[in-house]
């Protein structure tokens, strides 16, 4: 799924216009980069957290020449999904079935 697929998404289920859930997406987007950007943990009850991870510094290779470089720590982006984002993608059928319902019931006031 793509970033449009996702406003199409939330177009449809919210009879917004796409403007309108561009502007949705890109919000949420931007919560959540500003949050990490920060040093802030983003936890998303049922989906998952979003948080960083330090990679240490280390000796990396250039590829084209083979010479050896010096990698410089840095920070990374690390999603964790939540129990119940694990168990949908796991449970098959009744998950489809979820979904399914889920989907139906989505209402925007």
């Amino acid at each position: 799924m793509t970033k449009a697929d996702l406003v199409e998404e939330v177009s449809r289920v919210s009879d917004l216009t796409k403007k309108d859930a561009e502007l949705i997406v890109e919000t949420v987007f931007l919560s959540v980069i500003r949050a990490l950007h920060a040093g802030d943990k983003v936890e998303l009850r049922g989906f998952g957290s979003f948080r960083l991870r330090r990679r240490e510094p280390r000796k990396g290779r250039n590829p084209k020449t083979g010479d050896r470089v010096d990698v410089p720590s840095k920070h990374v982006p690390y999603f964790k999904p939540g129990k119940e984002l694990k168990d949908v993608i796991n449970a098959g059928a009744e998950a489809d079935a979820e979904l399914a319902e889920a989907d139906s019931a989505t209402v925007v006031s």
